[in-house]
């Protein structure tokens, strides 16, 4: 059936992410400073991290890899949602929604396990700093990167392959700013039973585990903050944590509520709401809450704009 639709191309009608036909223009500006600010913010972190030699910690260095897949990440939907505030019903091809769906679905999963690496991260930096440099090795830290692309590019591919199998109208309207899961789910015309089932079980084992890991890493270092008795130790280790601990949470709350809720809660405005979150807001603020803040990284860009400015003064 996918190899019909392939060369069928149905196509299909993105309708943007505000109802009716008119344009947004103060919207547009908004949301193109935010995609400004977004690759500005984790392109910085990708350069600083790379060619920096103080940064050459674990942490950071899953740092960089989140900021390279959350600029990714952000570019798959944002230009889309872009021109649909200045003219509704933009036209896609079945080839380009379904890529479009890839790639959001495999960077999305992508983000969140290096969520998960870097939580682990913490947890060991907290709970074990005598055996952190032991545990915490270059090759452990490029294997945790390594299996988090591939779990999140395989998991896509099946998902990706079971929806594009399914039956679809020409020219359907796609309630949405980009081609999500859910939505080309509720436009098939053919039977989806099979479909969901597979994707709902092998998602939410492949969802849950990175936030199963957050959450038992978080208690491990909650219970080891609470055995501290210096108040200062305190403090440093929640605010090591904390900044990390919002990203998680606006991340994988906004997915689980779009994802992992009952069919008869389904809302179109909602569903394009908590994806601006996840999709937009949280890619963002990643670089801010808890990179750019950091006196080693504002030490390092320093640097980096000393360096520059050095042979021009010459």
């Amino acid at each position: 059936m996918a190899l019909v639709n392939l060369t069928s191309a149905p196509g299909f009608l993105l309708l943007g992410l505000m109802d009716g036909r008119d344009t947004h223009p103060l919207l547009f500006l908004l949301f193109l400073c935010v995609y400004l600010l977004n690759a500005l913010g984790n392109l910085s972190m990708v350069v600083v991290v790379r060619s920096d030699a103080a940064l050459r910690s674990p942490m950071y260095y899953f740092l960089g890899h989140l900021s390279l897949v959350d600029v990714c990440f952000t570019t798959v939907t944002v230009p889309r949602l872009l021109i649909g505030l200045l003219c509704s019903g933009q036209a896609i091809s079945f080839q380009g929604c379904f890529a479009q769906m890839y790639f959001f679905v495999a960077l999305g999963i992508t983000e969140s396990y290096l969520l998960a690496a870097m939580s682990y991260d913490r947890a060991v930096a907290v709970c074990r700093p005598l055996h952190y440099s032991a545990v915490m090795t270059p090759g452990r830290c490029a294997a945790l990167v390594g299996a988090s692309w591939a779990v999140a590019h395989l998991h896509s591919l099946l998902h990706t392959l079971l929806i594009s199998a399914l039956s679809y109208p020409p020219s359907a309207p796609v309630r949405h700013f980009f081609c999500d899961m859910t939505v080309m789910l509720s436009l098939a015309t053919s039977d989806t039973s099979a479909a969901e089932i597979a994707i709902f079980s092998e998602g939410l084992a492949v969802v849950l585990t990175p936030l199963l890991l957050v959450s038992l890493s978080y208690a491990h270092i909650f219970v080891a903050v609470v055995g501290v008795r210096a108040a200062g130790g305190r403090r440093r280790a929640f605010s090591t944590c904390g900044a990390h601990l919002v990203v998680v949470s606006l991340f994988f709350g906004s997915v689980l509520s779009v994802y992992f809720r009952p069919s008869s809660a389904y809302s179109a405005r909602y569903d394009r709401l908590a994806s601006v979150v996840y999709a937009v807001v949280t890619p963002t603020l990643n670089p801010f809450i808890y990179s750019l803040r950091n006196k080693e990284v504002k030490g390092a860009l320093k640097r980096g704009f000393r360096w520059k400015a050095a042979p021009q003064e010459l």
